[in-house]
């Protein structure tokens, strides 16, 4: 499962960047771009870290970090499909 879910998260990355080129080249759509790229990405290096996590409590906390970046990624990708 930990393979899937590697596959997984690096593939959302990459939609997520292909999503944000897409964007204009405005003020507004630079901000967003820049943000989405950065939680989206953000998502799959924080999944890595934790299948490396020394304890179950860091463990925990780092994927709880990828659940907000998740959802943060989810929230702007709603705003580029406006």
């Amino acid at each position: 499962m930990k393979n899937v879910f590697l596959q997984r998260t690096k593939s959302f990355a990459h939609n997520c960047v292909k999503l944000s080129l897409q964007l204009p080249n405005t003020y507004l759509g630079n901000h967003i771009k820049g943000q989405l790229i950065r939680c989206s990405t953000s998502v799959g290096a924080n999944y890595r870290a934790s299948c490396i996590a020394q304890t179950k409590k860091s463990f925990i906390s780092k994927l709880s970090i990828v659940i907000e970046e998740v959802d943060e990624s989810a929230f702007l990708g709603g705003i580029c499909n406006r």
